[in-house]
């Protein structure tokens, strides 16, 4: 606000609190961008999750306009997210060692939202540790996930999704499962549909978080090789772990079980 009560551009956006959160713990040039960078992830994460929610609401409305466009948008983000490491790799590993040591025990493997968005798109896995301290993690995991959202959607659109699977305990870890396979075949036979407008939305959601994966493990090679991780994490061993394993399996399973044809004049 101003002197005389008018809402101002920085008052809106609250930047006398926004600029004054970057608080390096050494005096090393990059650092500051280092903490930029990360600061930016974490509120690109709160608008995903933002999205994320307002996505899952829509797919079991059975809206597939507005189900596409904050799927998209939520594509989009992730797009931004991954070109955010080109400025990140602007960073030399010499430059990145002279603050190094002062980020502690931190690491990004502590992101609260990063682990809250990987239960949204349907991880189970957590340690005990982990949920033990995140109530918003613990409730994240016993609400359904995106593909239990997608699936409802299908079902309201007339695709017969089995019983088993729409009442199933959303807690549980997600098998693959034929029967929704058989009807994803179904789904992508007529792409006049909406249907398979929104699935392949879905694609493109879970490719975009497994890109952010593998250039994230591209940066942390590139800047630290095969050393641990700060805070004592795998590093690179871990992240390496985590790539080519699908939000959606069924999704990317269905595609090879798809019966080529040939299109006739």
């Amino acid at each position: 606000m101003s002197d005389d009560g008018t809402l101002t551009y920085g008052g809106y956006l609250r930047l006398d609190r926004l600029l004054d959160c970057q608080e390096p713990r050494t005096e090393a040039h990059d650092e500051l961008l280092f903490v930029i960078i990360h600061q930016v992830y974490e509120l690109w994460f709160k608008q995903i999750l933002h999205e994320a929610a307002l996505l899952q609401r829509r797919l079991e409305e059975g809206g597939s306009a507005g189900a596409l466009h904050t799927g998209r948008r939520i594509a989009k983000i992730l797009k931004t997210v991954v070109g955010q490491l080109d400025i990140l790799e602007t960073m030399t590993p010499r430059q990145f060692a002279t603050f190094r040591d002062a980020l502690g025990t931190s690491s990004g493997f502590q992101s609260a939202q990063f682990r809250e968005l990987e239960a949204v798109l349907g991880r189970r896995g957590y340690p005990a540790s982990d949920l033990r301290d995140d109530p918003r993690l613990r409730a994240a995991i016993h609400r359904r996930s995106l593909f239990d959202s997608l699936l409802r959607y299908l079902d309201r659109q007339g695709h017969a999704i089995p019983a088993a699977v729409l009442e199933r305990d959303p807690a549980a870890p997600w098998r693959p499962d034929p029967g929704v396979q058989r009807v994803l075949r179904e789904v992508y036979s007529d792409e006049s549909r909406p249907a398979a407008e929104v699935c392949e939305m879905l694609v493109d959601v879970d490719e975009g978080v497994q890109e952010w994966r593998y250039r994230h493990l591209k940066m942390v090679e590139r800047t630290i090789g095969a050393k641990l991780g700060t805070g004592g994490s795998a590093g690179a061993d871990y992240l390496r772990g985590t790539l080519f394993t699908p939000a959606f399996p069924d999704l990317w399973e269905v595609r090879s079980q798809i019966e080529e044809t040939v299109a006739h004049d």
